[in-house]
């Protein structure tokens, strides 16, 4: 009887779970938001997301080769591809390719591979890039190109603002100025279904909210990740910025408009859930998306630029060692001390 009971180092109980897996899935989840840019900015979208995915891609491959002479290859664990959807993502479909491969750099090679590569970066490297280009190139970076202009049009696509630049003109302006009833006037022109569908101008990766609530679906579903992180962000933006517009419906938007336009659903889905530079609680998880969704008002509100998302998201990344340490997960087998 004895001769039949195995031991065994641990650990005992296995997963199909890996970390290639996992990114994988979060690029099949990004598709149909990738898809819907395609139909909205055209060839654009598709250049510039070809292009970003390609100089991720080879950063991280010659940086490894090159630079730190590890024989080890990593792009094959998806962690580059997804930068580079990311990255691209968070860019108007116009933009000068020269200033993507710049992005792409910077997001591999100064704040992913400088800290030691996956798993030991401080900082989400695809909206590092996005803040670095943001500060370093703003009118290309802010320079959004209308939907629905056909493939042929790229550079030379006619721009306008976004919705969530005409919220800003609301809240910067008084309701008897002229900039203001423009505003109003612009506003008046988008339609719900505009936003849901992917009809207005922005990002790539932000002007469908359809297409992004479909890739929360398919990563709650495959348990890629969970709803304490998006769910707590999108909830604190809908209360603080629905109590701002109660007390000022003529300076403040309307939350749900709050909630689908810019950078939101994007950044609390696909990029404050990610798994290095996120907390690993559940309730440090709760604290730390909590605290994006307040600081990504009142950026949106208070700071120079319309969207805060990225912002918020970059300084909580710093906090998340201090998170980590006061929510601590229980340990396995633990058993509690009775004072």
């Amino acid at each position: 009887m004895a001769n039949k009971l195995v031991v065994s180092l641990s650990p005992h109980v296995h997963s199909g779970d890996s970390v290639q897996k996992n990114m994988y899935w979060v690029c099949i989840a990004l598709v149909p938001a990738l898809l819907c840019s395609f139909i909205s900015f055209g060839v654009g979208a598709i250049i510039t997301t070809a292009i970003s995915v390609a100089s991720c891609v080879c950063f991280e491959w010659a940086i490894n080769k090159f630079m730190l002479k590890n024989p080890k290859c990593t792009i094959c664990d998806g962690s580059a591809i997804l930068t580079g959807l990311l990255l691209a993502f968070n860019m108007p479909s116009n933009i000068q390719p020269w200033i993507i491969i710049v992005g792409a750099l910077f997001a591999i090679g100064v704040v992913k591979m400088t800290f030691g590569g996956l798993g030991c970066n401080l900082f989400n490297p695809a909206l590092a890039g996005r803040a670095f280009l943001l500060i370093s190139f703003p009118v290309g970076m802010t320079t959004w190109p209308t939907p629905g202009q056909g493939f042929g049009v790229y550079l030379d696509a006619e721009t306008g603002a976004t919705p969530l630049a005409w919220m800003k003109v609301m809240f910067k302006n008084a309701p008897d100025t002229e900039l203001y009833q423009k505003a109003v006037q612009e506003l008046s022109k988008i339609k719900w279904e505009d936003m849901i569908f992917g009809n207005t101008g922005g990002c790539l990766g932000e002007v469908c909210t359809a297409a992004l609530i479909l890739g929360l679906a398919i990563l709650l579903a495959k348990k890629v990740i969970t709803w304490h992180i998006p769910v707590s962000i999108l909830v604190t933006v809908f209360v603080l910025s629905g109590l701002m517009y109660i007390a000022n419906p003529q300076s403040y938007a309307n939350p749900l408009a709050e909630l689908m336009s810019g950078g939101l659903l994007l950044g609390a889905i696909f990029m404050a859930t990610d798994y290095v530079t996120s907390p690993m609680s559940k309730n440090g998880q709760l604290v730390y998306g909590v605290a994006i969704g307040f600081l990504t008002v009142i950026i949106r509100a208070y700071g120079a630029y319309p969207e805060g998302m990225s912002f918020a998201i970059l300084i909580m990344n710093a906090f998340v060692p201090l998170i980590n340490n006061k929510f601590k997960p229980k340990r396995f087998g633990e058993v509690p001390v009775k004072k």
